[in-house]
């Protein structure tokens, strides 16, 4: 049993690797596909070996129920109901845009839909490659379809529309509903190129090599590969974040685990057909950059200005990483669908110099913001706030246990930070840590000690409902002074526990989005640790064995934490982060810790709010963000696409009207806000953490404010006054920002997940 895990879905070192894991399989099986020429594909009436589970897959099936059995938080009877969720999940993996299969074919499959649980406790897979072997034919009959398809020509004036949302579609009756459903989403693929100004040989190869690439990769598919898919699907009706990682799995995570990446700095992941960008590492070439955000939707990787773009969309996420991985210093071109514009395009070419992902980048690093404060006779004086941005929980591990001095960890830099903030004389403090994924349970507990005397952090139940509490038993604080943590949807695992930590204190106010609702841990169990032979090799599997629990006693799990002040941000809660994963363990909770909890912020949060709700509705930069989230949401809600070349050109011209708008407006307010870098103290050698658990106008846009943190400075400028001299006022736009960083080596990169 190895690599205690903390961190959520959303993690930079863990838990998108996982998912990659759980999902590539499918996404593989499932849809299009593309790379440079292939055109050998076998037609559909060229019979293939069926594939069939072997004897290891039976040991390993009866490996995975014994490790549940014993070893998980919450373990699940192996019954009818579990059986059925088993069936849909499967299902959905295979095919889930109900693009292959007829009626006919699942109501045969249903005869097992509530006999899976029996074959499991017989460790019998076969049910599941009866499935595949018929998904794998259905497959090769749609592709004979489509090259015919592909010989014909559209009609881009015909007013029709594309089902894109079919979760809740039927499956075809007969072949005649799938050419219908197939001619439509052909023509989509067709005109979303159109638009993008390719020309019809050039769309029609694509497609042509699209479709090619698909039929190689299902019959590339072996045995392993669908005995991990349909394992998975038994172990997410237990719970979302226990996997089974196949052998050749496992060598992936192992060595992404283990290795420094050079690439772009992204994490990725997949979403129905597509691979979608679910983060991006703080330091890397695309944080930097700024134009590749969370939810763009990954369609064409080129290597190089002078490179054919391969179409990816289909693939699977790891063959994506492999496209876009590369040496340092080179160049990639990712042709993406942003988030904001949906999936009816058009795509934006954005082109990235990949390199190393640098500790440096990744440490906590520190800037003064200056908020004005305007007297009743016009004069102002400003509130100095301290900014510290902690992307992730690192902690030195081989140092410390070698007793270097000077070992890393951002509990100890964080410090630095606050000492040198402090002589800036500043005001307040945010902690921002939007982002970070978790890290280090033991950083959260100490990070924490910066801001109370002593007292308990987390408390931590394990399967047997033993609870450990973790404690800051170090005297003082480092900063007693007003404080506010600002937070977002990706904020996770070690985040939410040093969040939840601060609002039970009432140390802080939260600021920004209910946080992911990852309060799980799980550990990773190796099935050939004491397996002699190399040739049956077995995988691992990562189990959840243990929960987080605030001190108030309620988890974090599920619901997360709930911000004081809530910032606005498209979607529901519900349809995000752990919330939105299926048999996610619920919110619960156990009895509290002892500790003392100060009411002042608390008391001071009515008019707090109100400050903040009269900004936001006057700022204009919140104006903006409040109409592009009527717009995402107006984009969720459709349930299909127009085919239409004449509407979809129509929206593509308002999108880019009201961005070229905004960028006029943003001008004329950018004088506001001036940046000057300090110049960083000497650096120091520092290892990896090993501590981590679970064109012109475009380089505009790169400078839109962060309107999220300046209000959380605002925020914390009315705090002040109010402790002051107990008034509230509203502070006038931001006039100055002071760079600070932390004292960050530069010869250390830092392991990255290998999107690259």
């Amino acid at each position: 049993m190895k690599h205690e895990m903390t961190n959520s879905d959303t993690n930079q070192h863990q838990q998108t690797r996982i998912r990659w894991v759980l999902y590539g399989l499918a996404i593989a099986c499932l849809l299009l596909i593309t790379s440079h020429g292939f055109t050998g594909v076998s037609e559909a009436e060229q019979p293939e070996a069926l594939l069939k589970p072997s004897d290891v897959h039976g040991s390993v099936s009866a490996l995975t129920r014994r490790h549940l059995g014993r070893y998980h938080y919450q373990p699940r009877p192996i019954d009818d109901e579990l059986s059925q969720q088993m069936f849909a999940d499967y299902l959905e993996n295979l095919d889930p845009a109900k693009a292959y299969f007829l009626a006919s074919d699942v109501d045969y499959f249903r005869r097992n839909e509530q006999r899976l649980d029996d074959f499991l406790r017989r460790d019998d897979a076969s049910p599941a490659f009866e499935i595949f072997n018929l998904y794998r034919q259905r497959v090769n009959e749609r592709l004979v379809h489509v090259r015919e398809i592909l010989k014909g020509e559209f009609d881009f004036t015909v007013d029709e529309a594309l089902m894109v949302d079919r979760e809740e579609a039927a499956w075809a009756v007969n072949e005649l509903e799938l050419n219908d459903y197939w001619r439509k989403r052909i023509k989509n693929d067709w005109l979303r190129l159109k638009l993008a100004d390719k020309e019809p040989e050039d769309i029609r190869e694509t497609l042509a090599t699209r479709y090619d690439e698909l039929q190689r990769r299902i019959a590339e598919l072996d045995s392993n590969d669908i005995f991990q898919l349909y394992l998975n699907s038994y172990l997410s009706a237990v719970e979302p974040h226990t996997s089974y990682l196949s052998p050749r799995s496992s060598d992936n995570f192992e060595i992404a685990m283990s290795l420094s990446f050079e690439g772009i700095g992204a994490l990725l992941g997949s979403e129905g057909e597509y691979i979608i960008i679910r983060s991006i590492v703080p330091g890397g070439p695309a944080d930097m950059d700024n134009r590749l955000q969370p939810g763009d939707r990954i369609v064409g990787v080129g290597q190089g200005n002078d490179s054919e773009v391969v179409d990816v969309v289909g693939w699977r996420v790891d063959d994506v990483v492999d496209l876009i991985r590369g040496p340092k210093d080179s160049m990639v071109i990712l042709d993406t669908l942003p988030e904001d514009t949906g999936l009816q395009g058009p795509t934006e070419a954005i082109d990235l110099v990949r390199n190393e992902i640098q500790l440096e980048e990744q440490a906590a690093r520190a800037e003064v913001i200056e908020v004005p404060d305007f007297n009743a006779d016009g004069s102002h004086q400003n509130i100095r706030v301290g900014m510290i941005n902690l992307p992730t929980f690192y902690f030195d591990f081989e140092a410390y246990i070698s007793n270097k001095p000077n070992y890393r960890s951002s509990t100890r830099d964080v410090r630095k930070l606050i000492n040198r903030l402090k002589k800036e004389n500043i005001n307040g403090l945010v902690i921002d840590l939007r982002n970070n994924g978790g890290g280090s349970l033991l950083e959260a507990t100490t990070m924490t000690g910066l801001f109370i005397d002593q007292g308990p952090v987390v408390q931590v139940r394990d399967n047997q409902k033993r609870v450990d509490l973790q404690e800051d038993n170090e005297p003082g604080m480092a900063w007693d002074g007003p404080l506010v943590v600002l937070v977002n949807r990706y904020s996770a695992s070690a985040s939410e526990i040093f969040a939840a930590a601060m609002q039970d204190y009432g140390r802080a106010l939260i600021v920004g989005e209910p946080t992911f609702g990852k309060g799980t841990v799980q550990n990773l169990f190796d099935f050939d640790a004491r397996n002699p032979d190399k040739d049956q090799r077995r995988g691992q599997l990562k189990l959840t064995m243990a929960q987080f629990f605030r001190i108030d006693g309620g988890s974090t799990q599920n619901r997360g934490v709930i911000p004081d002040i809530r910032l606005p941000s498209a979607g529901d809660p519900q349809d995000y982060g752990e919330s939105s994963l299926g048999n996610a363990l619920p919110w619960t909770r156990i009895e509290p810790a002892e500790y003392e909890s100060d009411t002042h912020l608390q008391e001071l949060l009515g008019q707090t709010l109100t400050s903040a709700e009269k900004r936001m509705q006057n700022d204009p930069e919140f104006r903006y963000l409040f109409d592009d989230i009527a717009e995402y949401e107006r984009n969720v809600e459709r349930k299909d696409i127009s085919l239409l070349e004449s509407a979809r050109r129509e929206d593509m011209e308002s999108s880019e009207q009201r961005r070229l708008e905004r960028r006029q407006v943003r001008a004329q307010l950018a004088s506001s806000v001036m940046r000057t870098p300090l110049d960083p103290p000497e650096p120091s050698r520092v290892e990896e953490t090993a501590d981590d658990a679970d064109a012109e106008d475009e380089q505009e846009d790169t400078n839109d404010p962060d309107i999220y943190l300046e209000e959380s400075a605002r925020v914390l400028a009315d705090i002040f006054l109010l402790q002051r001299d107990g008034r509230t006022l509203t502070p006038a736009p931001l006039v100055n920002t002071t760079t600070i960083t932390a004292d960050i080596p530069k010869e250390n990169p830092l392991a990255e997940h290998p999107e690259g």
